[in-house]
Parts: structure tokens; C-alpha cells; sequence
């Protein structure tokens, strides 16, 4: 068993009573006090989430453009210095390798944020496509603490701790700026389906940063907030997670996020396959349910169609706090997804009532 790798917040985590799991290989908290109240503060207030297990890379030279156009699937070229665009990367044949964010710096620089389990994969896999480029891919993982404050009181909170005029970076954007005396690049795109701001500072920062708002977050109900929150908080807005909804054998087009794909653009890594499943259909389909039982419908559960068949399989599975009944996500087939669907929890016959997300409503970012 190899060691697990940790962020520069660990014992900060362990001091506040985390319970901490190997996620992708990371020890992360997964809670603190409560999956249930962690989730309804950043739903209500605002919660803290240590995001710092995620990758960032850097794509600098004069062919950068030209390489991110290559590498993704939606137009880079509509990004401008400040704005934030998020994206897939595939393999030619449509399945994905990683979905992300790419940030624009400047002109023929621009960063990219990856998610934690996939990083060497990511990184290796850039450095193969960016070969005949005149550009420069840079793993800079490890150089950067990475904070998500999330929640209808996040910004107001975040506020009090510097001087730039949050308001101001609409969604999808970022800016530079000081934080609690901390220079932090501010980007506001989270994960939760909350406003909120998510903060990259340099990994020694870290632990003065994150104390620094914690110290400033009671009078906004601040919670610290771990990946069990994360992760049905993410569920409830109807966001693709890595390894559920997208896979090396899920394209963008099978998991609903057409909208990232931009075949008119010129060719990319997979636009051929995606063109070809675009013009014919794709032959299974990620849909979106609720069950109106407790009972958790666990991802690998076998989704059922009217006569009693198997037609496809649970990918990810929770309870929602606020809903208080379970919700998932499931890839099945195209034909049955118009059916009736149900699976089997423990001998009981549960009907799947198909909804598009978000499963709560959320209070969209400025």
C-alpha cells in the first residue's frame, strides 16, 4: 500500500475532529460534525471545503490556443483574460479522459484545473498531445492550495477579508487579489450549485489562509465541510462527477453535456467519434432520479425496465438532506429511458421517477 498523499491542511483537518478517508488516494476529511448538517449549512449559510487535492497545470507559449482547441472539446477561443470555461478532454474514440477548468491568464497562457484522482494520468496524457506544439504544459500541482467556499453567505464573508469587489467577478470569471493578507487568484465556478468563491493560493498559505476565514465565518454560519457533503450537494445540482457520470466509456454526448461539445469549431481529439454518435443517436443515455424512499440506491444497483430486464445500472446514489429521500443518477439504455424504471433495494421494487436537475432550487451565481 503506498502512502497517502496529503494536502497542506491535514492536521488542520485532525485538529477539528475530520474523519479522514482515502479518497483517490488523498487522506481527506469526509466530515466533520455531519454529512447532513455540512450539507444544509451550504445550502443555507456557508460551508469550507478543502479542495487543495486538486491538480492545476500550466499551458504557456505561442501555440497554447492552438493546443487547448486540439486537446478539448468546447471553443477556448471564446475565452478572454478573466473568464473560466469548463470542458471535457477525450480520447478518440469519445470516451473522456478528464472533465476541467481552463482559465485564461493572458495571451498564450492559461491554466487548467484537473481533478485530484486523475492527475498523473492528466498530466502524462498532456504532455503526449502537446508534442508538435510551441507551447509548454507545466504540473503545478503541488504548488498550489486550492479552498471552495460555498453557500448564499460565502461571498459576503469572503468579503470582510479582502479588498476586491467580489461583486464585480460574475460567474465563470476570476481576478487577482489579497485575501487575509494572502495573494489568491478569486474564481467563482464551484461545485454545489451554490455562489461562493473558490481560492488558489500557494500551498504554504494555505493552513494562514484557511484559519483566517474560519476565525471571520461565525457570524455567517460558516461550517466546515468534507467530500460526503461535497458529493451529494454536487448530486442535488445535477453535476457529472469523474468515474460516475463520465468515464473513459461515457462520452460528454452519452452523459448530457452536448453543450461542452462544439464540433463546428475544427477538428479535436474525439470529434470525429462524437460526430459520428451525434448523427446516429446515442445508444445509452444518463438520466437522473428520485426514488421517494430513505433508502440509498447505491452506484452498480441494476436498473430495471417495465418487464422486469435489465437495462442499465446505477452510477451514483445518495440521499438528499433537503429532499429527504434518495436521489442518483443511471446510465441506461436510450430506448428505455422514455420507460418506466425501477430497481431492486433488498428484495423491494422501487420506482425511478426520471427528473432533470437541479433536484433543489438553487440560487444561481451572479
Amino acid at each position: 500500500m503506498s502512502e497517502l498523499k496529503r494536502t497542506p491542511l491535514r492536521d488542520f483537518h485532525a485538529a477539528h475532529g475530520a474523519r479522514l478517508v482515502d479518497f483517490a488516494g488523498w487522506e481527506m476529511p469526509v466530515q466533520y460534525r455531519s454529512i447532513l448538517e455540512e450539507h444544509k449549512a451550504v445550502r443555507r449559510t456557508a460551508g469550507l471545503f478543502d479542495v487543495s487535492h486538486m491538480g492545476e497545470a500550466d499551458v504557456k507559449g505561442p501555440e497554447a490556443l492552438k493546443f487547448l482547441q486540439h486537446l478539448v472539446t468546447n471553443d477556448c477561443a471564446k475565452l478572454f483574460p478573466g473568464r473560466v470555461l469548463y470542458t471535457v478532454m477525450c480520447y478518440p474514440d469519445g470516451g473522456v479522459v478528464d472533465d476541467l477548468l481552463v482559465y485564461m491568464r493572458a495571451e498564450n497562457d492559461y491554466l487548467l484545473c484537473i481533478n485530484a484522482g486523475n492527475i498523473a494520468k492528466d498530466i502524462a496524457w498532456l504532455q503526449e498531445q502537446v508534442k508538435g506544439f510551441n507551447c509548454t504544459v507545466t504540473d503545478r500541482s503541488a504548488d498550489y492550495g486550492q479552498l471552495a467556499i460555498q453557500g448564499p453567505q460565502a461571498v459576503a464573508l469572503i468579503q470582510t477579508l479582502t479588498g476586491a469587489k467580489l461583486g464585480d467577478i460574475k460567474y465563470y470569471h476570476f481576478a487577482n487579489g489579497v485575501v487575509a493578507g494572502v495573494p489568491c487568484l478569486i474564481s467563482r465556478t464551484g461545485y454545489t450549485g451554490e455562489d461562493g468563491v473558490e481560492l488558489y493560493c500557494a500551498a504554504a498559505d494555505t493552513v494562514k489562509l484557511t484559519e483566517a476565514i474560519v476565525a471571520a465565518g461565525g457570524p455567517f454560519g460558516l461550517e466546515l465541510t468534507g467530500l460526503g457533503a461535497r458529493d451529494s450537494l454536487r448530486l442535488e445540482a445535477g453535476f457529472p462527477l469523474y468515474g460516475h457520470e463520465i468515464t473513459e466509456h461515457i462520452s460528454p454526448l452519452t452523459a448530457g453535456l452536448g453543450w461542452v461539445v462544439k464540433l463546428d469549431k475544427g477538428p479535436f481529439i474525439g470529434s470525429e467519434a462524437l460526430k459520428a454518435e451525434k448523427a446516429r443517436g446515442s445508444a445509452k443515455k444518463i438520466v437522473f432520479f428520485k426514488t421517494g424512499d430513505r433508502r440509498i440506491v447505491r452506484a452498480g444497483t441494476p436498473v430495471l425496465g417495465p418487464d422486469g430486464s435489465e437495462v442499465g445500472a446505477v452510477v451514483s446514489g445518495t440521499l438528499s438532506p433537503l429532499l429527504n429521500e434518495a436521489i442518483g443518477s443511471a446510465l441506461v439504455s436510450a430506448a428505455a429511458a422514455k420507460d418506466t424504471l425501477a430497481v431492486d433495494i433488498r428484495g423491494t421494487k422501487l420506482n425511478l421517477q426520471l427528473v432533470k436537475p437541479p433536484f433543489v432550487e438553487l440560487k444561481k451565481s451572479s
